[in-house]
């Protein structure tokens, strides 16, 4: 595996970079891009939810809604992307863990032709530790709300 591309100049990060910077594959890499990336302070992580995702066969069949744990999954890799670009963590040997979730609201349902915006923002950082605090919305609805941390580990 190879370190992350760096490109600070761009606030666009499209799924290649994505890719090289979350250890997530089909069917639980839940972010297709994303935008208006700050380093250190935000970023925007972008969603296309379609009616092939694999969880709506079961989820539900006759009225297909998004599983909530997922739509929080979903905030929680926009910030590892916030925190792996910030950080310039290299990829090879660490990975990004989600450690904790608190105050977490569902407010609507998502649903297949949904696009779903996960705006995330820096509360705290401390080293290879960050706090976030995260939103779901699609259109100006927000689907699900939380404060979330994450740190970085060494996996080899």
């Amino acid at each position: 595996m190879r370190k992350a591309p760096v490109n600070e100049a761009s606030t666009e990060i499209d799924i290649t970079e994505i890719m090289a910077r979350l250890p997530h594959r089909y069917p639980f890499l839940l972010i297709d891009r994303a935008e208006e990336y700050k380093a250190h302070q935000s970023i925007v992580g972008i969603k296309c939810v379609t009616v092939n995702e694999p969880f709506f066969q079961g989820h539900f069949p006759t009225y297909p809604v998004m599983p909530g744990v997922l739509i929080v999954e979903a905030i929680a890799q926009s910030g590892a992307v916030l925190m792996s670009k910030s950080l310039e963590v290299d990829v090879v040997g660490k990975t990004i863990l989600f450690m904790s979730v608190d105050n977490c609201r569902f407010r609507a349902p998502v649903r297949p032709g949904d696009v779903m915006k996960m705006h995330v923002e820096v509360v705290r950082a401390r080293g290879d530790i960050f706090k976030f605090r995260g939103r779901a919305l699609v259109g100006d609805k927000v689907a699900a709300e939380c404060e979330f941390a994450a740190m970085v580990v060494e996996t080899q």
